[in-house]
């Protein structure tokens, strides 16, 4: 994951940070999905992304997934280290390689930047501030790296980012690691970086659960991009 490697239909618009929408918020329909596999809720957003038009509703869609490592785009399998006996997938997103598992959020924003009036590099910098805001509200200090997007606590990774940008309409989206076993990590290179280190909010002090989380990183997306959040049933 990590790295924003923007595909040939990823041209939105602006990508110099934009300011909040001034209107009125717009609706973004909130669906909490538990814990479920990797690829159908892979291939649901990606459903989703194709169908949706001008009038469509943006969505949030949260999930914990079912152990997998996978690569994006750009990834390459030397990366890869000793999978064992969790399944490895190649996606559509930008970045390498990275790992979901139980204990983890995974936060799948489906906006319509363009009506939002955001570009690229600005949601980029605004899903990260929202899993900074989220950390700062347990009192840890969170930080952004140069040239390697995410998120980091004392310099291990805590969020992961992986994005795709289709018709100005983004999918795929954060991985943010609350209270999970982080071994698997050490089976690839995180997001193609040897050696580097992971951490969670369960290590840093944080809650040990992730309902926890959940309201607290989907409150602060909602206000970095001006969204009012409404539930929304958990079937695809």
């Amino acid at each position: 994951m990590d790295a924003v490697n923007m595909p040939a239909d990823a041209a939105v618009p602006g990508g110099a940070p934009a300011a909040l929408p001034q209107a009125g918020a717009r609706v973004a329909r909130l669906r909490d999905l538990g814990r479920r596999p990797y690829p159908p809720v892979w291939r649901a957003m990606q459903a989703f992304t194709d169908a949706r038009d001008a009038a469509t509703a943006d969505e949030l869609w949260l999930v914990e997934h079912d152990p997998v490592f996978t690569l994006g785009q750009a990834g390459k399998d030397e990366h890869v280290l000793m999978p064992g006996d969790i399944p490895v997938l190649h996606v559509d997103r930008g970045g390498q390689v990275t790992y979901h598992g139980p204990g983890q959020i995974v936060l799948y924003p489906l906006l319509d930047l363009k009506r939002l009036g955001v570009g690229v590099k600005e949601y980029v910098h605004r899903i990260e501030q929202a899993m900074i805001d989220t950390l700062a509200d347990w009192n840890i200090h969170a930080e952004r790296r140069d040239g390697a997007p995410g998120v980091y606590v004392n310099g291990a990774k805590i969020g992961a980012l992986g994005i795709r940008v289709r018709r100005g309409c983004t999918f795929h989206g954060l991985a943010f690691n609350v209270a999970m076993d982080l071994e698997p990590f050490r089976r690839i290179n995180p997001c193609g970086y040897a050696g580097m280190a992971v951490t969670a909010m369960v290590d840093l002090g944080g809650p040990s659960g992730l309902d926890a989380v959940k309201p607290v990183l989907v409150g602060h997306v909602a206000r970095l991009f001006g969204l009012a959040v409404e539930p929304a049933p958990s079937d695809l």
